[in-house]
């Protein structure tokens, strides 16, 4: 029986050191889950951290990976994107990309798999669910307000998953939320993208998310500079409640921190071959 071809792990990248060491902790722990070795990478930015913050090894970014892997003679690829939608670096980057390498390489094959959301799969709202219980424990048996928070996008399929995924959320917490509302925590200025809107800023500055308690449930995969205890989200955060004093906010953990997460990546994994 021949092994599958090479796997990739392949999320945006970050400049921050916690982003690429939980990067790899995922292809760690998917390559037990699918038997075959899998290999964190990202597409940018994440060769800009010092190595010696993330344990020595520098951050693997995917298209040098696949020209040292092609010159040593592998022609073969699958790449599991870390993303929740189709991004424009699944979109447009990754193939645009790939193409160029096909210039030199014409018997390049690489097999992409879909991203995480699918129609059909409600799994990423369990997750955010579970995040979300995890944040209330006991309390709040007549509901809270809960914000789905993702970082924003340009292309609007992307926001429609944020949508959608709320609306699942919805469904699997219940009597627990009074509502949930899926915002953005920034978005492009031209008219041409309203449909990120609100802003988180936005929604916890409009009664009645104003006052009282709102759990931020966190559409965001790895920690970084956005999603990291001190990031952005926690800073519009800590700036909301101190222009609105009855306003008590509380983050959950990330999508990237559930085990369910690594279920979703092995169907993905399958649904490329």
């Amino acid at each position: 029986m021949s092994l599958p071809p090479p796997t990739l792990l392949v999320d945006n990248g970050s400049l921050e050191p916690a982003a690429t060491l939980a990067l790899r902790e995922l292809a760690a722990k998917l390559t037990l889950r699918l038997g075959y070795p899998v290999e964190p990478v990202s597409l940018l930015h994440s060769s800009g951290i010092d190595p010696g913050l993330i344990g020595g090894q520098p951050a693997g970014i995917l298209f040098p990976t696949l020209e040292k892997r092609l010159a040593a003679g592998q022609r073969e690829f699958v790449i599991v994107p870390l993303f929740f939608g189709p991004s424009r670096a699944l979109t447009d980057y990754l193939p645009e990309n790939l193409a160029r390498l096909r210039i030199r390489y014409p018997d390049l094959r690489v097999r992409v798999a879909p991203p995480l959301f699918a129609a059909g799969d409600d799994r990423l709202a369990v997750i955010l669910a579970d995040q979300v219980r995890a944040v209330l424990g006991d309390a709040a048996a007549g509901g809270v307000r809960v914000a789905l928070v993702d970082h924003g996008s340009p292309v609007a399929a992307v926001t429609d998953v944020r949508n959608q995924l709320a609306r699942q959320l919805a469904g699997q917490l219940g009597a627990r939320a009074i509502a949930v509302a899926p915002c953005s925590m920034e978005r492009r200025p031209e008219p041409a993208y309203d449909f990120c809107d609100p802003l988180l800023a936005a929604l916890l500055a409009t009664p009645p998310w104003a006052a009282g308690r709102v759990i931020v449930a966190m559409q965001f995969l790895l920690p970084g500079r956005h999603a990291g205890p001190a990031g952005d989200v926690a800073e519009i955060c800590r700036a909301a409640e101190a222009a609105q004093p009855g306003l008590r906010t509380q983050m959950t953990g990330l999508v990237g921190e559930h085990p369910l997460l690594i279920e979703i990546l092995a169907d993905r994994w399958r649904a490329s071959a």
